[in-house]
């Protein structure tokens, strides 16, 4: 679905990813995780082509994305879950899914699809964004994802401001989506919540992927944890 080869990232003459090369396949959820500032968001600040590799290949779906525009990365079917949401506050929450529908190859997913997996957000839909709590704005910043038809999402930080049992319920509904064929990235700093929802792991420290392996492998040795994250 996805594959990352080699990048090299720079914000202005300062290089942030130093030759970062991951795989995701379709239906599959990929952790991407490491200390703060270790070049997590970055990666997936390359991938939308918001901050474009300036060496080195992503290809999506077999297509060549590497020097994409935003929007037409999009159109292809990535979707994005920011960390800090970004709806539209003044907007109801049915016009901040109205303008999110798009058309792709892959699964069209319907409001009613997006009721099934969040069942108050169709209660929530006439009210304007800016009155809602994080964990409601959560559930419209991943229905709006869905509603453009993604095959794979990227999920910035989702845990990040939610109550604990909230946090339980998103990483359920990112475990759920792979079940229908759509592929996820998550940057988490929760290592406990990635664990459980990842089939792999990527790990990275200052801009370098330092292990890329099953999760099962994380999960059951409590040593090389500790050696990569800390916990």
């Amino acid at each position: 679905m996805l594959a990352v080869d080699r990048i090299d990232t720079f914000y202005g003459e300062t290089q942030v990813l130093f030759g970062v090369s991951l795989q995701v396949r379709a239906g599959e959820v990929l952790a991407l995780l490491g200390a703060s500032g270790a070049g997590k968001t970055t990666t997936l600040r390359s991938i939308l082509g918001l901050t474009p590799p300036r060496r080195g290949a992503i290809r999506f779906d077999g297509r060549d994305i590497s020097r994409a525009p935003t929007h037409a990365i999009a159109r292809a079917g990535i979707g994005w879950v920011p960390d800090d949401r970004r709806i539209f506050p003044t907007l109801t929450v049915a016009r901040n899914l109205a303008i999110a529908r798009k058309a792709t190859r892959f699964k069209r997913w319907t409001l009613a699809d997006c009721f099934g997996l969040f069942s108050a957000l169709e209660h929530l839909m006439p009210r304007e964004c800016e009155n809602l709590s994080g964990g409601e704005m959560q559930m419209v910043a991943i229905s709006r994802a869905l509603l453009g038809a993604p095959g794979l999402v990227l999920f910035d930080e989702p845990s990040q401001g939610l109550a604990p049992k909230v946090v339980q319920d998103v990483m359920a509904i990112i475990g759920r989506l792979k079940h229908e064929g759509v592929a996820a990235i998550v940057v988490e700093q929760n290592v406990s919540s990635a664990l459980a929802v990842a089939d792999r792991i990527c790990v990275m420290s200052s801009g370098r992927i330092v292990h890329d392996g099953p999760a099962d492998v994380l999960r059951g040795d409590a040593a090389l944890r500790r050696q990569l994250l800390g916990v």
